[in-house]
């Protein structure tokens, strides 16, 4: 009998222990199938946001122009980056070797032309860019030659060579709408080239955005019918030689062509302050990004306004903050060249 009491306890106590081992498992088995639900919907939102990222073209461009246009077409399928800081000069710039890099592991890389960036061409020639992540955004356009776009009178043999030196063509071909037209085609067909599948959104975007280039284009016209003078007189590099081309309008500056370190000469000022007082105009002209001296001197020799005239190379931190876009730019060139023709109704 004690026995068989000494085996019942046994059983009991194995039983016991059996009851509260399974009590103490039972939660960590819990715990362990919450942290499995938790994991797979973890790696879940991972995937979403990696492909989410993936289904942006990263792209990288020069100016500004083509990263609006790059920004607008492209809309929420892009990831657009200017290589120039807010407020750096375009015609100095060099890239650093961060730049590279980025330009080298973009999915597109849009530049002016060799011209502006002669810097591109030896970095594509040593980068692994296939064709259809590169676009120069000249092609298609009819390039201006330089001495088509500046007045050489009274030029020394020293300035004109300066000045052949600066290249073959003018590289400011933006500053036409009409040739803006031609860029957002190119910034369309590439990324349908690249993501065919959003053509319809893509294609949808560049109308929006022609239709507004078109507008300006218009607003030109209208300007150049409808002002006095049909001179430009600016005090600093000119980069309007395209504007004025297409819808017949002069220009004189004192510079000799584009380069940010270049000065005029003394008789080149004197003789655009004559100009400015023989003529009547309104008002002087300046750049951008630029310490307008020489327009200051004019602008006070011959009792005239200074008015901004907007090249869109680049744009400010202020002009960034604002989310200023190409055409508001040359909206904005439209009205102040009202002011300097003397436009009316």
């Amino acid at each position: 009998m004690s026995l068989s009491k000494n085996i019942i306890i046994i059983i009991i106590s194995v039983f016991m222990l059996f009851l509260v081992g399974c009590s103490n498992n039972t939660p960590a088995v819990q715990s362990t199938t919450e942290q499995d639900t938790v994991s797979e919907t973890a790696s879940e939102d991972n995937t979403i946001s990696t492909e989410a990222m993936t289904d942006k073209l990263e792209i990288v461009s020069t100016l500004f122009p083509h990263y609006d246009f790059a920004k607008i077409i492209g809309g929420d399928y892009v990831e657009v980056t200017l290589l120039l800081p807010p407020g750096v000069e375009s015609h100095s710039y060099e890239p650093t070797p961060k730049d590279i890099i980025m330009i080298e592991t973009s999915d597109l890389f849009l530049f002016t032309s060799e011209l502006m960036e002669p810097w591109a061409h030896s970095i594509l020639e040593n980068s692994k860019l296939s064709k259809d992540s590169v676009v120069d955004m000249s092609v298609g356009i009819e390039l201006l030659a330089a001495s088509d776009d500046h007045d050489h009178e009274g030029e020394t043999e020293e300035e004109h060579a300066a000045h052949a030196e600066e290249g073959a063509y003018d590289p400011h071909y933006w500053t036409d709408p009409n040739n803006a037209m031609i860029m957002a085609e190119s910034i369309k067909m590439a990324l349908i080239q690249l993501m065919p599948e959003n053509t319809a959104i893509f294609e949808s975007n560049t109308e929006v955005l022609m239709a507004e280039l078109k507008a300006l284009d218009t607003g030109f016209i209208d300007l150049v019918q409808k002002s006095d003078s049909k001179t430009i007189l600016s005090g600093g590099h000119f980069a309007f030689g395209y504007l004025a081309s297409r819808y017949g309008l002069e220009h004189m500056s004192p510079y000799v062509g584009f380069s940010p370190d270049a000065e005029p000469t003394p008789k080149r000022i004197a003789d655009l302050i004559d100009t400015v007082e023989a003529t009547g105009a309104k008002a002087i002209f300046y750049e951008e990004l630029v310490d307008p001296k020489v327009a200051k001197i004019i602008s006070e020799e011959a009792n005239v306004d200074m008015l901004l005239l907007h090249g869109a190379h680049n744009i400010s931190k202020d002009e960034l903050s604002e989310g200023i876009s190409y055409v508001t730019i040359m909206q904005r060139n439209i009205e102040q060249l009202k002011k300097g023709l003397n436009y009316h109704e």
